[in-house]
């Protein structure tokens, strides 16, 4: 009768044994992982308006440009300027003009004294024919000159247009459907900036316990990469928070000004967004070590990746489809061209590390 062999038994250690320095590392690993969210909880607020900052941004933005389409409406409706415009909004986010940037900016430079004072603008003969109305043996009645002037400013400051004008800036900021919506979305940012925070002690620790049943041309192999793979990571996440995210919001609440609508988000459903679309951008950027790999086992060349350049285009297209969570085509195209770029990359490195042959040629 045959009997079953212990995986172990060819190993200096016990299948007891090895579940005692796995789970030794593993308790290192989730206390570091506390330490670290303990510590992420004392800045949860500061990190949640961290990650407010795009969604903020681009809800002044649309407001904006709403503001100056209302303005624009007046002048009346083209019929085929509006079909172009609708067309060229599916393949590129609306642009913003440089009269709303100033708008923008001189909005946000404005003092506490200034935000509660506003500029009345009067045409002179109403104005005049007011004071006549009050003291009418002082002030004469307008005469017919006096519509010909230009209005007259009048600054007004009052502790209610601060009032209105908080109100008009609450607007434009994400919102809670309920009470605790708020202290969970606090909890579930600090917990998520732990485990970044906590990420290379925790890879630390389960490099630890694999590293003892490797080879020492494996290990050196995990040196190596591992930091490149980091890199590409955290380059990824970069790239999407700070140059993705702003022109896929200003594409996506375009469609809210053209469609007459007002946006009104949801402050957990944007930390979601905001969460997943970077952490996809930060997996896809691990093309080229994925096709490095695939060259040192063997399955693939440089060669195999030129000839096939027309196939990877198709799929780096449907994987930039699938993983980008909206369906609109300027989330795709900006994780798609950095893709193509990547992939450029990963061929470069495939032709580098494989071995010379003494004639001068690779292997």
């Amino acid at each position: 009768m045959a009997t079953d062999k212990d995986l172990f038994d060819d190993s200096t250690m016990t299948f007891g044994e090895h579940l005692e320095v796995l789970r030794f590392h593993l308790i290192r690993a989730l206390l570091g992982l506390a330490v670290c969210v303990l510590f992420s909880l004392i800045f949860g607020e500061q990190l949640v308006r961290m990650i407010r900052q795009p969604i903020d941004a681009a809800l002044r933005r649309a407001d904006y440009s709403n503001r100056a389409q209302v303005k624009d409406d007046i002048k009346g409706f083209d019929l085929w300027d509006s079909i172009w415009t609708g067309v060229k909004n599916q393949f590129m986010p609306p642009t913003i003009s440089t009269e709303t940037q100033t708008a923008m900016q001189t909005e946000e430079s404005l003092t506490e004294t200034q935000k509660k004072a506003i500029v009345l603008e009067i045409a002179p003969y109403d104005l005049v024919a007011t004071l006549h109305s009050v003291m009418p043996d002082k002030i004469p009645e307008p005469t017919e000159a006096t519509r010909e002037l230009p209005p007259v400013k009048l600054p007004v400051s009052s502790e209610i247009f601060g009032q209105v004008r908080q109100t008009e800036a609450r607007i434009n900021q994400p919102v809670t459907l309920n009470v605790q919506e708020a202290f969970m979305t606090y909890m579930k940012v600090s917990f998520i900036a732990g485990l970044i925070i906590s990420s290379p002690w925790i890879f630390y620790q389960l490099w630890l316990f694999v590293a003892a049943g490797l080879y020492p041309h494996e290990r050196k192999y995990v040196h190596t990469y591992l930091p490149m793979s980091i890199v590409l990571f955290l380059g990824g996440v970069a790239f999407c928070f700070y140059a993705v995210l702003p022109v896929v919001l200003d594409f996506l609440l375009g469609f809210n000004s053209r469609m007459l609508l007002t946006a009104q988000i949801r402050i957990s459903e944007w930390i979601s967004f905001a969460v997943m679309l970077p952490l996809m951008f930060g997996i896809s950027f691990q093309l080229p070590l994925v096709m490095l790999f695939l060259t040192k086992i063997n399955v693939f060349k440089a060669e195999h990746y030129l000839a096939q350049w027309k196939l990877a285009v198709l799929a780096i297209s449907i994987i930039s489809m699938v993983l980008t969570p909206t369906p609109d085509p300027a989330t795709m195209m900006m994780m798609m061209v950095p893709l193509l770029l990547l992939y450029g990359l990963g061929i470069a490195l495939c032709r580098w590390s494989e071995p010379v042959s003494p004639l001068g040629e690779t292997s």
